[in-house]
Parts: structure tokens; sequence; C-alpha cells
């Protein structure tokens, strides 16, 4: 059993010419109402890879909230553990621009009385969490996975200060160039080769580290092992959700005790075929697309 522990919210997305710099309105003629949040994303993303997933969240006594649980539903995703709180649903204001990237601001909502008391896993469960609830509950969270004899993976996003003890029970830790430098600074590291950050933070706290680097593909650092996965030949239309897809599908096949080269492949194809639609949940592929795809993804030993 996957279980993800986060975040959950309504994502409204506007399409724009060109994102707008301080202070300055930028008109656009629609926008799109959708489901979000990285924890509902990535357990999305999870479900639709194959995975058996459970999600442990919370979400207001409003229609936003209904909005937010109904592709997980309709994935199959076991809701039970999704709480109703007198805080509104979070939202998500997502600007996209003609080159796909984007502009995210968040109010977090219900989001900020998420707490580890809703997380419940047994031995061999694989929890999942990311970084858009309490930083307490996220430690607490990742406490709680250890204790159960769950194995842990977290993705670093949005980035806080991970404490040296919670980075040390983790299994596996997900991040990007900007939340690595984060990391970095952090641990005062300062301004190394994100390569070489990742690979010191792997040795000292002994856990498996992924850098993803979006269209140059990803690199893992293992116990015993570094690999570099690379892309799909692709356009990209909209990158939003891309990074949520990624590690759904990681731990999707990370859940079936499949290598990590072959982790990679999963998360990288499903990385690059989200950024084929537009939306944070609507572009994540299913398991058969996947499969289809994962060949074209070259890994290799460095």
């Amino acid at each position: 059993m996957i279980i993800v522990f986060g975040s959950i919210g309504l994502d409204i997305v506007q399409m724009v010419r060109q994102l707008p710099r301080p202070g300055e309105t930028v008109l656009t003629g629609d926008y799109v109402m959708l489901p979000g949040g990285k924890g509902a994303n990535q357990a999305l993303a999870a479900a639709r890879a194959g995975g058996d997933v459970s999600f442990a969240a919370s979400i207001g006594d409003d229609d936003f909230g209904q909005r937010a649980r109904s592709n997980l539903a309709q994935a199959g995703v076991d809701l039970s553990a999704v709480a109703r709180r007198s805080w509104p649903t979070a939202c998500a204001t997502i600007s996209v621009d003609s080159a796909g990237e984007n502009q995210i601001v968040v109010s977090s909502g219900a989001n900020l009385v998420t707490t580890a008391a809703q997380l419940q896993a047994d031995p061999g469960d694989l929890v999942l969490q990311q970084m858009e609830i309490p930083l307490s509950e996220i430690c607490a969270g990742v406490e709680l996975a250890q204790q159960q004899g769950a194995r842990s993976v977290l993705n670093a996003a949005p980035f806080q200060a991970i404490p040296a003890a919670t980075l040390a029970k983790l299994n596996v830790l997900i991040v990007n160039e900007i939340e690595a430098q984060m990391l970095a600074d952090d641990l005062g590291l300062g301004k190394a080769d994100l390569a070489k950050v990742c690979a010191t933070v792997q040795a000292r706290f002994a856990i498996t580290v992924i850098l993803t680097l979006g269209a140059d593909g990803a690199i893992a650092f293992a116990p015993n092992q570094s690999l570099r996965a690379g892309v799909l030949p692709l356009q990209a239309l909209d990158t939003v959700g891309a990074g949520d897809a990624f590690v759904g599908a990681f731990v999707a096949a990370m859940a079936n005790n499949t290598s990590l080269a072959d982790c990679l492949r999963w998360g990288s194809v499903a990385g690059g075929l989200a950024c084929l639609k537009s939306g944070a949940q609507d572009g994540a592929p299913d398991r058969a697309a996947i499969e289809a795809r994962q060949d074209e993804i070259n890994i290799t030993a460095f």
C-alpha cells in the first residue's frame, strides 16, 4: 500500500501570453478550475501508474473540497483518511505562459490543520509526503512511518528546512534543482555542484537521493550506485504537474520493489507525458501509457 500524506486543493489555471512581472496586470480570456495540491497530485499519479493508494489530508466543508476530491475518487484512491475541517479548502492560482512555464501562488487553508494523527501505516507500506503541510506534521509523519515499519519518501517541495534527524529516517528524498540548492544552503554546503550536494546528502544520511532536472532528466544517488535517467523526446505544452507525475510514478514502481533504474524510468516517462496536457492532474498518465514508452528512457551509471 502507498499512503500519501499531504496537501489537497483546487487549482485555478490561467493561460497567458507571458507571466506577469512585479506590479504588472496581464489579461487573459479564460480560466479553468482543476483539482490540485501536491499531495493529491502525487496520490493520483501513483494510482494511475498502478499503485494501491490511500490518501490522508484535509479539506473544507465547501464546494472546492468536493471538486478537489473528484479525480482521486475516480482513480480509486482510498479517501477515508481525508478529514473535513472548518478551514476553507486550499486554493492555488496558476499562470502558464506560451512556453509552458508557470507561476503559482497557494493559499493553504485546511492543509494547515492536517495532522500526523491521520496517518496509519502497516509494516511494508510506503509513505509519501511533500511539504505543503506544517513541517511539524511532516516530521511526525516520517517518525510514525518508521515506528510502524513503513518506508518513507519525502518530496521536499516546496522546500522547508528539514531537521537532520528527519532526513536520517527517510528512505528516499526527492528534490529538483531549486530545492537541492536550498537544501545545500540549509546544510551549509554552499554553492557546490548540485550533483555533489546530493551525493553528500546521500552519504551523510545513508538515504537515496533523487535530483530531478526537468528536460535534462534525473540523477539518483543510492548506496553503491549512481544513475542518470534521460527523458522522452517531446515538446512540452504545460510543465505544471510534471514533477508530481514523476514522483507518483516513481513511488508506484518502488512499491512493487522494482530496481532503482526501473523506478527512474517509470518516473521519467510519467513526468514527460504529463507535459502534454494542461493541469496538474489531467496529464498524469496511466500504467499502460508508461509501460508503452519506458524502453525509450536511457539509464546510465556514473
